[in-house]
């Protein structure tokens, strides 16, 4: 564990600091960009693809796809 000192550390040092103690425990940092979902388009390419699968000619057989593999918590 880390010496305590009087000093304040700064957010890079206590950063820094962590990031050793992770990697002394084996692990190591993953970055993973995803899509924001707080953007205008992804609510309209979510919509216009949820809107294509409606109306695709296997949308029951897709659906009870998705119901199976749901995991809802009844289990």
């Amino acid at each position: 564990m880390a010496a305590k000192t009087n000093k304040k550390q700064s957010s890079r040092e206590k950063v820094r600091n962590y990031r050793e103690r992770m990697r002394a425990r084996g692990l190591r940092p993953v970055q993973i960009w995803v899509p924001d979902t707080r953007t205008a388009n992804f609510v309209d390419q979510a919509h216009r693809q949820s809107l294509a699968v409606a109306k695709s000619a296997r949308e029951r057989e897709d659906q009870s796809f998705i119901d199976a593999i749901t995991d809802r918590g009844q289990g």
